[in-house]
């Protein structure tokens, strides 16, 4: 588990920090049960910072508490994969589209950085490697989507991707295909694509969605079900357009 410093950031950041990582690599197995007097012991830290910690993570849905027993590490099903990309699709969709609508060169660069050389994304040595770089490229474009409380709310559904190690790289695809799509996303933003870009990053997310889902339940036939269902739900949200007398 990391080790807790003393640096600037609070006594509550690095523990909820150090958890999460813990629970995210499978330090800390899912269904697993703990009290909370052995993680603060085992993070050398008092009982206060590690109980807010976990208040916090209970929030994210990462643990629940368990009434005189301790709290339980939960465990990501194919149902919450579903609901984690059904969310991104909604929230990362249009931000991607608004991120071509407003690059600047600096983003651009900011961009160029955060998607990294392709032998570099291959080479990632291990699962977290390879997801921190991964989501380091989709964090890159919310951030140039210029909202900082999107940034945060997909970062709390990544968590919930990453926890068991869950990733359809090396297992339902190459690392080649995942990083020559987020190549097509880039390509994209940079000439100021927005409907380019927000296609490009659709069809990323709905082959990680399907290939994921399939991969959890062991059932090939969700990978073709689930992006239906997603296709339908953006279907469901078009706008009809407001005619001149102001009836829809």
């Amino acid at each position: 588990m990391e080790t807790i410093s003393e640096r600037g950031e609070s006594l509550t950041s690095q523990v909820h920090r150090a958890l999460r990582q813990s629970i995210i690599v499978g330090e800390l197995a899912p269904g697993s049960l703990h009290s909370v007097a052995k993680l603060a012991e085992r993070l050398e830290v008092s009982r206060s910072p590690v109980r807010e910690a976990l208040i916090s993570l209970a929030d994210q849905g990462m643990v629940a508490f368990e009434r005189n027993r301790g709290v339980r590490i939960l465990q990501t099903t194919a149902h919450d994969l579903e609901e984690v990309f059904s969310l991104r699709l909604l929230l990362e969709v249009p931000a991607t589209f608004r991120a071509a609508q407003i690059i600047a060169p600096a983003d651009i660069e900011r961009l160029r950085e955060a998607l990294g050389d392709r032998d570099k994304f291959l080479g990632a040595p291990t699962m977290l490697e390879h997801q921190e770089m991964d989501s380091g490229f989709h964090r890159a474009i919310l951030q140039t989507a210029g909202n900082r409380r999107l940034v945060n709310i997909v970062d709390n559904l990544w968590s919930h991707q990453k926890m068991r190690g869950v990733s359809s790289a090396g297992r339902s695809r190459e690392l080649a295909d995942i990083y020559s799509e987020h190549e097509a996303v880039f390509e994209r933003l940079q000439a100021g694509d927005g409907p380019g870009a927000a296609v490009a990053m659709r069809q990323h997310l709905e082959n990680s969605a399907s290939l994921l889902v399939a991969q959890e339940t062991g059932d090939p036939a969700e990978s073709v079900e689930s992006p239906l269902r997603w296709l339908d739900l953006f279907a469901a949200l078009e706008v009809p357009e407001t005619s001149a007398s102001g009836q829809a």
